[in-house]
């Protein structure tokens, strides 16, 4: 969803909001706080208005001491000093914290949200533009809002108080007073108005080149086998050399900017006190003040430099904070996974046989990889997708899972075309890229089920012949696994995926080559692990070996997004076909003995199918 003031998503990156719907989402959450912020304001002005009454406080020490006054006078100014020291920090810190509080409630609420909306992005839209660009948004984006939220805005709005009663306070001085400390402002206004309008597309073009570079790194340490494989090592350093030098470069400038913007600042300052000593000379020597009125009004003046530094100075975390806002409200607006039209409950399923009907599909505007599929697994059968790579089977097989939506056709369920949340409820599937989640053992096989037992999951893994390595384990099922913990080897995690598709249980399994990167040595353990985890299930496979295809009810053979032939493995194998030319050129990367005794020898020269075929 694109507003008014919103480009639209570019073909490499993910959009960003404009300022008016940024501002807008901002001041939405914020009125959902409005007990927080109002209290969060009132104690604010509190602290500022004690801050105020030390220089009050001193101008009269100094007439009282003009005046000769006696020493229990003194007495009083410095209990006064000393109450209001101790009411503002008091005052401060609960405004602080408050603040912090109300900054935190929000962004906890933009992180919820943005990673909501991306889990419920379409595939082919993350596709498009890659991971690392959303990854970007959701740790360097939410960390320099996060840094802002708990330090720079609470010190920011402290300061903003400060500096409007200061400025109330020297006009209730005397009003000429306030109006010599205000003639600073106008020079304040024009450092900002020469400094936002050059810094603001700096930072947004600096979050823009950290997220490429991002993605670039993203990309190269998940694509390392490809960049190994073609040696393209150099060409991806170079690029993430490149991008690294922008992002370089960009900060310098940015740096030089905001130093041209302090200049001005200090000339604003000098200015500033400049005129409040003049003009508390003249008005001494008229008599229309005292010389404590005076002193005070250059004492409350003097003391805003911090306060209007820090209001000037943080503008460039604000500004790249507000660019970080941007970004990740732009991901928030992305409109979801499109839902199918209301039309009622649909019904139950009769059994578990799927149908895909007539589907056609394409990848964000490009050619059609499918041309009006149609397949049909009965319930409780084992379909298998071959093809050579770019056949469109994986495509299939997400359709099928609910993953991807067709851009024609339909999927149905028991004769019921089911919604996607529905569909994907009572389809699971297993690809053949496996992520082993940081912890311990049982409970990343508890994200299929959160409430499975022990048992149930000391059972799942039995019946995909896992339980024994698994109670190996130094801590058992206790193990400590993924990232920073003990290592599985590419096996024992798509054993781990087969585990989680039992405790899951559900009708119907789609297995997108899920004992692809076993090797020849753990083939035929995880084809048997396959087998075991969808017996009594309805089955669609997308075979990378052949064997899978031979055991299977029906095999259907998929080129350039067309169903070629389909029926059983001896009946293609007689007819002559391209099921036959699949078949004798996998004999022949596959020794004789191994295609009959080992089939788990049958991947020992394969070239992998691109996630878009």
């Amino acid at each position: 969803m694109t507003g008014p003031d919103q480009p639209p998503a570019g073909q490499d990156r993910l959009p960003v909001a404009g300022g008016r719907r940024t501002w807008a989402w901002l001041r939405r959450r914020l009125g959902a706080q409005w007990t927080g912020v109002t209290w969060a304001a009132l104690v604010g002005v509190l602290g500022a208005a004690t801050s105020v009454v030390p220089a009050y406080a001193l101008g009269t020490l100094v007439d009282r001491v003009r005046e000769h006054a006696p020493a229990s006078a003194l007495v009083e100014i410095a209990a006064v000093i000393v109450v209001a020291a101790v009411a503002g920090g008091v005052a401060t810190g609960a405004g602080t914290y408050l603040i912090g509080r109300v900054c935190g409630h929000v962004l906890a609420d933009l992180r919820e949200r943005t990673v909501a909306r991306a889990l419920s992005l379409p595939v082919t839209t993350l596709e498009r533009v890659g991971k690392g660009d959303l990854l970007a948004r959701v740790s360097t984006d939410v960390a320099s809002i996060g840094k802002a939220a708990t330090s720079v805005v609470p010190s920011l709005i402290s300061a903003f108080l400060l500096v409007v009663l200061s400025l109330a306070a020297m006009a209730g001085l005397d009003w000429r007073l306030g109006l010599a400390g205000a003639v600073a402002i106008p020079l304040y206004v024009a450092a900002l108005r020469w400094y936002l309008p050059r810094s603001a597309p700096k930072y947004a073009g600096e979050r823009r080149a950290v997220g490429d570079n991002a993605r670039l790194l993203a990309e190269s340490m998940q694509g390392v086998r490809t960049v190994h494989a073609y040696r393209l090592e150099q060409r991806r350093l170079h690029d993430i050399h490149q991008a690294s030098h922008q992002v370089r470069d960009i900060a310098v400038s940015v740096f030089t900017l905001f130093t041209r913007f302090v200049g001005r600042v200090n000339r604003a300052e000098f200015f500033g006190l400049a005129v409040i000593l003049v003009a508390g000379f003249l008005l001494v020597r008229d008599g229309s003040v005292t010389v404590g009125q005076s002193a005070a009004a250059a004492v409350l003046f003097h003391r805003l430099f911090n306060p209007i530094g820090m209001l000037l100075f943080t503008f460039d975390e604000v500004q790249a904070a507000g660019a970080s806002l941007a970004r990740l409200v732009g991901v928030i607006d992305l409109a979801p996974a499109a839902a199918p039209a209301a039309g009622g409950d649909p019904g139950e399923p009769a059994d578990a046989s799927i149908r895909l009907s007539g589907v056609h599909f394409r990848y964000d505007g490009g050619p059609e990889v499918l041309h009006g599929v149609s397949v049909d697994v009965a319930a409780g059968a084992r379909v298998a997708l071959v093809g050579s790579t770019g056949a469109g089977k994986s495509t299939l097989a997400a359709i099928a899972a609910g993953i991807l939506r067709p851009g024609g056709g339909a999927v149905r369920v028991g004769g019921v075309a089911l919604p996607p949340d529905r569909l994907r409820a009572r389809v699971a599937i297993v690809t053949q890229e496996i992520h082993v989640f940081a912890g311990p053992l049982i409970e990343d096989l508890r994200l299929a089920r959160p409430g499975a037992s022990r048992e149930e999951v000391r059972s799942a893994l039995a019946v995909v012949g896992a339980l024994e390595w698994a109670t190996a384990l130094p801590d058992g099922l206790d193990t400590v696994v993924g990232e920073g913990g003990h290592e599985l080897t590419t096996a024992q995690a798509q054993q781990l995926a087969l585990a989680r598709l039992v405790l899951v249980n559900p009708p119907i399994a789609v297995l997108d080559e899920a004992t692809a990167e076993a090797g020849s040595l753990g083939a035929r353990t995880l084809e048997e692990a396959a087998a075991a985890a969808t017996r009594g299930r309805t089955t669609l496979i997308v075979a990378h070996r052949l064997t899978q295809a031979a055991t299977a009810d029906r095999v259907v053979v998929l080129e350039h997004g067309r169903i070629v032939e389909e029926g059983t493995h001896q009946d293609l194998l007689a007819a002559g076909g391209r099921y036959v030319e699949l078949w004798r050129a996998w004999e022949a990367h596959t020794p004789t003995s191994a295609s009959r005794q080992a089939p788990q020898r049958a991947n020992l020269v394969r070239t992998p199918e691109r996630s878009k075929s």
